[in-house]
Order: structure tokens, then C-alpha cells, then sequence
């Protein structure tokens, strides 16, 4: 009999899945969880951060070293031309559009931060392309701060999970760590970086959003949807 089948009893129907019990079996299930976005500094990870958007990270992971290649750094890509980086970005879709944002960026990071990206979160959400998901990616995956970044995966096992019942991901964010916070579940569920980075794992692998991985899932006896299709 398989761990998680022998733990099927345990499952409480409509009740919330224990946020520590959560945090600690998905800690030894994606222990070396971090952003899977490529990157060698802050501005790198900004960009790459905001190209993501409608996109996969493998597919950002694919044209960024031609882009930081050639224009490595807010003062080089801010002096680009729109059509050169479009053509490099093309394989994400809406190059144009994309080009414009990160050449925005750039120059916006030169403006007001003298080409530094900065370590907070109003002056980064003030920037083109910088909303407030992006901000928590570089402010936590950087620079080290404990905050949620609320994707379609982190949204979609919050509600399934029993953490929220709501849609929008600020108010995600707030159901989650209100949640965590609320119950004192430890450093590695209170570091909501690192936390955030294993539920975008496990919805990647093993939650997925047609065909949830049920059967081979950790936490399938913790989770009230758990044999659910949603």
C-alpha cells in the first residue's frame, strides 16, 4: 500500500488542509525550490519577471541570454532599438508589445533608481511593467524577503487546499498568509518565498488544472479536494 493511500482516512471533506503539515511535506517533497527563471542579477530577474507574463518560464529562459547578450544592463537596453529587441523576443508573442515594456523598464530604472533596482515595494510597482506579483518575485527571490507571489498556480492550490475562496490574487495573498500567520507554522511556512516556490512546483508537477495528480500527490489525505477534478 502506497504512503499516500495509507494516509487516505485522515482526509477531512471541506475542511482546510494544516498549513504546517502542508509546508513540511512539501519542504521535503521540492526542498531545493527557487525561481526557475535564469538569472545572474536583480535587473535580469526583473526583466525576466516581467517577459514571463502569458508566457512559460522555459520559453523566457530560451531568448534571455540573447537579450542580456546584447544588451546587458538597463543603460544598454534602454538605448535599444524597439525593432531589435522585438525580433528577439518574437518567439514569446506580442514582441512589440514586449519590447516596448522592458525598453520602459530600463529607462524607467535609469530615471529614478540611477540604473539600480530598487528593494522596495512601491518604488518597483511604479515602474512599467511592474505590478505587484513581479515585485514580490524580486523582493523575495533577491533580495531575501518573506513575501507571496501569487501566480495561477499558487491561486489554484489556495482554493483547492481550503486557504481561500477567492479568485483575485491580493486578496489570495492576504486569505494565505493571514492563514499561515494565524496558525504560527514554523520558519520554513513563514519564509512565504520559499513556500510560494514549492506550491508553484507542486501545481507544475503534480496539481495541475485539468488533471490534478491525485493519486501520487503528498498531500492528497490533507486536501478536501483531493479526488476532485477542477
Amino acid at each position: 500500500m502506497s504512503e499516500t493511500a495509507a494516509r487516505e482516512p485522515a482526509r477531512r471533506a471541506g475542511a482546510a488542509a494544516d498549513p504546517a503539515e502542508v509546508a513540511r511535506r512539501l519542504a521535503a517533497e521540492h526542498p531545493d525550490a527557487r525561481t526557475e527563471l535564469d538569472h545572474h542579477d536583480a535587473f535580469e530577474l526583473l526583466v525576466a519577471t516581467v517577459l514571463s507574463a502569458q508566457t512559460t518560464d522555459v520559453r523566457v529562459n530560451q531568448v534571455t541570454p540573447e537579450l542580456f547578450s546584447r544588451w546587458p544592463g538597463p543603460a544598454a537596453l534602454a538605448g535599444a532599438e524597439e525593432g531589435d529587441v522585438a525580433a528577439v523576443l518574437r518567439p514569446l508573442g506580442m514582441g512589440p508589445t514586449r519590447a516596448r515594456r522592458v525598453i520602459g523598464l530600463a529607462r524607467g530604472l535609469l530615471t529614478a533608481h540611477d540604473g539600480q533596482v530598487p528593494d522596495d515595494q512601491t518604488a518597483l510597482e511604479a515602474l512599467p511593467g511592474v505590478g505587484r506579483k513581479t515585485a514580490h518575485v524580486v523582493r523575495g527571490a533577491w533580495f531575501g524577503h518573506s513575501l507571496l507571489a501569487v501566480d495561477t498556480h499558487v491561486g489554484r492550490l489556495a482554493r483547492r487546499l481550503g486557504w481561500s475562496e477567492r479568485t483575485d490574487p491580493r486578496h489570495v495573498e492576504q486569505d494565505v498568509t493571514q492563514r499561515l500567520q494565524a496558525r504560527g507554522t514554523g520558519a520554513d511556512a513563514e519564509n512565504l518565498t520559499v513556500l510560494g516556490l514549492r506550491l508553484i512546483l507542486h501545481g507544475r508537477r503534480v496539481c495541475a488544472a485539468r488533471a490534478p495528480r491525485c493519486g501520487t500527490c503528498v498531500l492528497a489525505d490533507l486536501c478536501p479536494s483531493a479526488g476532485e477534478q477542477a
